[in-house]
C-alpha cells in the first residue's frame, strides 16, 4: 500500500508540476503581491482538489454513465492537448503559456484551468481512486496540492527578491525549466495517447 501511496503521488506530482506551472504562472507572478499571488493560488487549489476528488470517487463511472464516453478517449484527447501544448513551448517558449491564461478577472478559475484541472491530472485522479481506498486518494490529492502550491508561492518569494539583481539568471532558469518541463509534458502526453488507444483496442 505504501509502494502504492508513493507511485499515486509521483503520479500526480508530476502532472501538476509546479516547475511549469512557475513558467505557466509568471504573469501573476510579476503582477501580483505575495498575499494577492498566494490567496489566488489557493482559492485555485480548492476548486481543483474538488474535481480531483469527485473524478477520484466516481472513476470511469462519471465518463461512462453520465457522459456516455470512454474514458480512453479522454484520455487520447487530454493526451493530445498535452502534445500540442509541450511542442509549442519548445518552439516558441513561455508565451505559448500566457496565451492560454485566460483574462486576470478569472485568476483563481485560470489557475485552476488547464494546468491543475486538466485532461492529465483528471485521468490520474480516476487511476488514484481505483488504486487506492477514497481516504488515501484524498490524502494523495491533499498531499500533492500542499506541496504544488507551497512550492509555488515559494518560487514567488525568490522571484520577488531575485528579480532587480538577478534578473539574467530568473531568465536563464524560466527558459531552462521551461523547455525540460515541456519535454516532460510531451513525454506524459504521448504515453496517455498510447494508453488511451491500448484501452480501446
Amino acid at each position: 500500500m505504501s509502494e502504492q501511496f508513493f507511485t499515486s503521488f509521483a503520479l500526480f506530482f508530476s502532472l501538476l508540476n509546479p516547475f511549469l506551472m512557475s513558467i505557466y504562472l509568471l504573469g501573476m507572478i510579476r503582477q501580483l503581491s505575495l498575499a494577492q499571488f498566494s490567496k489566488v493560488l489557493v482559492q485555485g487549489a480548492l476548486i481543483s482538489s474538488v474535481v480531483f476528488l469527485l473524478f477520484s470517487y466516481g472513476g470511469e463511472a462519471i465518463f461512462n454513465r453520465f457522459l456516455h464516453v470512454r474514458f480512453e478517449s479522454f484520455q487520447i484527447f487530454g493526451g493530445i492537448i498535452f502534445l500540442i501544448i509541450g511542442v509549442r513551448y519548445v518552439f516558441e517558449g513561455a508565451d505559448t503559456l500566457e496565451s492560454t491564461r485566460g483574462k486576470p478577472e478569472y485568476l483563481a478559475g485560470s489557475v485552476a484551468m488547464p494546468f491543475m484541472i486538466g485532461p492529465g491530472t483528471i485521468s490520474a485522479s480516476v487511476v488514484i481512486g481505483s488504486s487506492l481506498s477514497i481516504a488515501g486518494a484524498a490524502t494523495v490529492i491533499a498531499a500533492t496540492m500542499v506541496l504544488t502550491c507551497s512550492m509555488l508561492i515559494l518560487f514567488k518569494y525568490i522571484h520577488d527578491n531575485l528579480k532587480a539583481r538577478y534578473a539574467r539568471y530568473v531568465d536563464r532558469y524560466i527558459e531552462i525549466v521551461g523547455r525540460l518541463s515541456a519535454l516532460l509534458i510531451g513525454t506524459i502526453a504521448v504515453d496517455m495517447i498510447v494508453t488511451g488507444v491500448m484501452g480501446l483496442m
